[in-house]
């Protein structure tokens, strides 16, 4: 039995069922509540409304059966469990007279086995019924729209039988009969398991080697992969104060999350930074599902690259898109290809790379036809909204600036990849070197190099110290701090390797240099054109206008790209980095680059400026006349991310350091002289013009600015360039008291270059780095810029003890720093210690915020000593941690004659009436406490009763918060007869206790000051 009571007690639970499977599950569900009658026609049209979300569908389906009674209730379980069975067997029961003096009654009681055997003959049944007279063309043609599968086609004309009295019910009743029971479901077919098979195979030659940054060498990929940092995104705001920091999740993750941005929605987002491993994760999923290791919800995964897709020139249809651009069926393509259309929620679709796709994402251009072709870019669109395979599951991945807010509207899940761990990086280490002594070697080299440790967060970085191994460790010459000088490394390696060995000694000097030049230059200007075409994928007939030839594919940078049909031989960079490092090499080489190309590149420019498509440009080589507006011409037409890793690449190249090694490879010094003047000049003149913009402050409040990503790219720019006159010229107009960097991707690198610049300060300034990437190594970096940081925000951040330690070891040499804000993070008692010798040492310290980590009584015990030898401290917070009654009691008894402490929040932090009780004594002496935040906890009566005595003797408490708590009117009795005794308390907070309306209203009116 089903009461209605336990059935709406289920709904949440009923409703996750509903929506867990496809939209033919659901219509097989209706199928068997209309033969039961427990549903009408009416209520079955309301229900099948076309373009409803199949979640909206399921609650309207919920109510409607709620409201027919217990009965209706049993009926709706067991549709499901009959539509649950009927998915895993094919075999048809049902058996009926076919002639019926009532066909349409009877074809109501038998829908279920009539869809079923309909199901695979529903084209052949249209035409003899359009023959015979029963069905017009055009109503032929309704039902067999491209929208619907082979099921919806024969639900449709069974629901267009019911409405016709032209013998068409009768008809389908007796032909129905005689049609032959179908033998097994379609992906049991012969046909279909052979293509699956082929395709696991095809998948898995793709996938088992890593070639995401150097075709030279074939790494197995299940030898080296390692996890990075992966996390679900939130919307802030959204969640409540005990939400913790984004949980740390496996890539076997990626589909059984329960957070979602739009639960209707099909699209899985992975963003991450150039470099941080989002190809190279797809590449692991696909090796998982093609082995039989994981993901086998699914039948068929059909990966793409959006760089090779728009290649595609000619329009195409999702079955070409499907078939040809990735597996190719040996037979039976059609009743495969009507499967995938039936069954979409065994299909998954990932598409690499959607920032290296050229084309802006657009909702204005719908596509329902899967048979029908159309361009690429309207495919991929169309099946990222879901108006193409509604219900199969699509993986995108993308730089974080190449997303939309249009886009996101469209989005299931969207996870970040913040590259790796340090556990991570000397985990890839020891894969890559299992010589004895190596991987040792560049671990305790990486940790005595801050500036190289920041870098390698990301895995092209850690990929390039590995690589680079034996300049790293044998060469005494200083390690590298930029990314250009990483960059530099590398050209060194690849150099050496294709030049004489006995050239291996010398660096990467100008002879080195200047034999490569001519290769330099053209795979400079190869790369130039490919981003302002946004091309990333080169044909054979392209590298040859580029003079691109054999010695300069052979030097390694260039490497095959996966095939792409109608072109020969694709070639593509090692990385989208390097093509941003070799255009930027190729304006450096080019001497008389001009001054509006430098201009334009260090501009904070914005995504979405630039029109939804571009216009192919022919790749030819610029004459002297017209190459000033050509190399500006190709720069306006590149991606603004991609100009931004090539500014600073170009103003690390400039820069003092490196200038020398590329005076030697110039025609003219004095003309590369200018370029760096020219470039000085124009960095500076973005930061002046970005200062300027700042908004005046708020009267009563310090002037604050919020950066963008563009300007954190300024920063790294100006950081590449190693120039500290510049650094200090820069910082001269930027008058500030708080720098808000909050959702910029700021990363260790960003860290570094953040440190280098805002060292110069005059001021002291409150850095708010929220929401970003910048963990322990990243803190590391921050270190030479805390001297002049009145204030530290780093909610977010996936910071450990570790990083929080070695902060505040510097910290507390540092006489302007007063506040700290470190929720939502991953601290644990480890970090106790050295945060109560903060508080125990800085006399002069206001603010920790410590809310959503993972503390419990013990950290607070230890906290609690440093807390009672501290005399400055104004507020502290705990909430979301686990300090219990203990911790509550350590808390309090250091707390009880404390003269500057303000705000104390220890929401949902497991407290019960012992602790209660401890603070009700600390509240009797203390002087200084205005609020006190205890919501969502279990106080409950008894706890309230002591707090109540507290507030007796209390004259400073103003706000005492207690929603949540387990507390009924009569604690609540023992709080009126105290705010009797206390005049100074404002406000009592008591929402979501245990309360009927009666006494909600009669509390209300007794004292105001109770917040119900």
């Amino acid at each position: 039995m089903c009461s209605r009571e336990d059935f709406q007690a289920q709904r949440s639970q009923l409703v996750a069922l509903l929506v867990s499977g496809s939209l033919e599950g659901f219509e097989c569900i209706l199928d068997w509540l209309l033969s039961w009658e427990v549903l009408s026609w009416e209520d079955y049209e309301s229900l099948r409304l076309l373009g409803q979300p199949l979640s909206h569908s399921a609650r309207c389906l919920l109510d409607t059966v709620w409201s027919k009674g217990a009965w209706g209730c049993e009926k709706l379980i067991a549709a499901i469990q009959e539509a649950q069975a009927s998915s895993h067997s094919p075999e048809v029961h049902a058996c009926w007279s076919p002639h019926s003096r009532q066909p349409a009654q009877d074809l109501q009681s038998h829908r279920p086995a009539v869809v079923r055997k309909l199901y695979s003959h529903v084209e052949a049944v249209l035409d003899l019924a359009q023959e015979r007279g029963f069905l017009s063309q055009y109503e032929c043609d309704e039902i067999r729209l491209p929208i619907f599968t082979s099921s919806q086609r024969a639900r449709r004309l069974l629901d267009l039988a019911a409405v016709k009295a032209n013998g068409l019910a009768a008809f389908l009743l007796e032909h129905v009969q005689e049609l032959p029971i179908p033998r097994s479901l379609p992906f049991e077919a012969a046909e279909c398991q052979k293509y699956i098979s082929k395709l696991r195979t095809t998948v898995s030659a793709q996938s088992r080697f890593l070639s995401t940054y150097d075709g030279a060498e074939n790494l197995c990929l299940e030898d080296v992969y390692t996890e990075n940092i992966l996390e679900i995104r939130t919307e802030v705001g959204m969640t409540g104060p005990s939400q913790k920091s984004p949980a740390t999740l496996g890539l076997e993750e990626l589909f059984s999350t329960h957070s979602y941005l739009n639960k209707d929605a099909d699209t899985v987002l992975v963003v991450g930074e150039a470099g941080s491993g989002k190809s190279t994760l797809l590449q692991r999923l696909h090796l998982l599902w093609a082995t039989g290791q994981d993901f086998q919800e699914f039948l068929f995964v059909f990966p793409f690259s959006c760089r090779q897709l728009q290649c595609v020139a000619k329009p195409l249809s999702l079955r070409t898109l499907l078939f040809e651009h990735c597996c190719w069926p040996d037979a039976g393509q059609q009743d495969i290809f009507q499967f995938l259309l039936d069954q979409p929620h065994r299909v998954l679709l990932t598409f690499d790379g959607f920032d290296e796709f050229k084309f802006r994402f657009t909702d204005q251009e719908r596509h329902c036809s899967p048979h029908d072709p159309a361009s690429v870019q309207i495919l991929l669109f169309n099946l990222l909204q879901g108006n193409l395979l509604k219900n199969a599951r699509k993986v995108l991945t993308s730089r974080p600036d190449a997303v939309s807010a249009l886009l996101r509207k469209f989005v299931r899940t969207e996870y970040q990849i913040r590259g790796f761990s340090e556990e991570a990086i000397r985990l890839y280490l020891r894969k890559h070197h299992r010589e004895p002594g190596v991987a040792d070697h560049l671990i305790q080299l990486l940790q005595s190099t801050s500036a190289l440790h920041g870098l390698c967060h990301l895995p092209v970085f850690s990929w390039m110290v590995s690589k680079c191994h034996q300049e790293l460790l044998l060469h005494k010459g200083g390690s590298p701090r930029t990314t250009t000088d990483m960059y530099l490394l590398i050209l060194q390696h690849f150099l050496l390797h294709a030049s004489l060995p006995d050239s291996a000694s010398h660096g990467l000097g100008p002879g080195l240099l200047q034999g490569r030049l001519p290769t330099m230059t053209h795979l400079g200007r190869l790369a130039l054109w490919g981003l302002a075409t946004c091309r990333y994928v080169f044909s054979a007939q392209q590298l040859q206008a580029a003079q691109v030839d054999s010695e300069d594919i052979s030097l390694g940078f260039l490497v095959r790209a996966q095939s792409v049909p109608g072109s020969a031989a694709p070639l593509e960079f090692l990385h989208i980095t390097f093509q941003c490092f070799f255009a930027a090499f190729y304006l450096v080489l080019s001497a008389d680059t001009p001054a509006a190309s430098f201009k334009h590149l260090f501009s904070c420019h914005q995504t979405g400026s630039l029109p939804p498509a571009r216009v192919r440009l022919r790749l030819c080589v610029q004459s002297s006349r017209n190459k000033e507006d050509g190399e500006l011409a190709l720069l306006k037409k590149a991606e603004p991310h991609n100009l931004h890793i090539t500014a600073a690449f170009l103003a690390g190249l400039l820069s003092q350091e490196h200038r020398a090694l590329l005076a030697q490879c110039q025609a003219s010094e004095k003309a590369l002289l200018r370029c760096h003047a020219c470039a000085r000049q124009c960095l500076a003149r973005s930061l002046r013009k970005h200062f300027h913009s700042i908004p005046p402050a708020v009267p009563g409040e310090a002037k604050s600015m919020h950066a963008m990503p563009g300007f954190v790219w300024l920063i790294r720019s100006l950081y590449e360039m190693q120039e500290e006159r510049l650094a200090r010229e820069a910082v001269r107009g930027l008058d500030i008291g708080h720098l808000k960097l909050t959702f910029c991707s700021v990363g260790p690198a960003e860290c570094a270059a953040l440190a280098f610049v805002l060292r110069h300060l005059r001021r002291p300034i409150a850095l708010q780095l929220d929401h970003n990437a910048v963990g322990d190594i990243g803190v590391e970096q921050l270190l030479p810029c805390l001297s002049v940081c009145k204030a530290l925000y780093l909610r977010d951040n996936n910071i450990s003890d570790r990083g929080i330690c070695q902060l505040i070891e510097h910290a507390l040499h540092c006489e302007q720093l007063q506040k700290l804000a470190l929720f939502n993070n991953k601290l644990t008692d480890g970090c106790a210690g050295s945060l109560a010798r903060l508080l125990a040492s800085k006399q002069n310290f206001l603010a920790l915020r410590l809310g959503n980590n993972y503390i419990t009584a013990t950290g607070a015990q230890v906290l609690a000593q440093g807390l009672k030898d501290n005399t400055s401290l104004q507020f502290l917070g705990f909430w979301g941690n686990s300090v219990s009654d203990k911790g509550a009691q350590a808390l309090a008894e250091a707390l009880t004659g404390h003269r500057s402490l303000t705000w104390l929040s220890l929401v949902g932090n497991n407290i019960g009436s012992v602790g209660a009780q401890a603070l009700a004594l600390m509240l009797e002496k203390n002087i200084a406490l205005e609020e006190l935040c205890l919501e969502e906890n279990h106080i409950g009566d008894e706890g309230v009763c002591w707090l109540a005595e507290g507030l007796k003797r209390n004259s400073s408490l103003r706000v005492l918060k207690l929603s949540n708590n387990g507390i009924t009117h009569l604690g609540a009795e023992a709080l009126l007869q105290a705010l009797q005794m206390n005049t100074t308390i404002l406000e009592v907070w008591l929402r979501g206790n245990t309360f009927s309306p009666e006494e909600t209203e009669m509390l209300s009116h007794t004292d105001s000051r109770l917040l119900l």
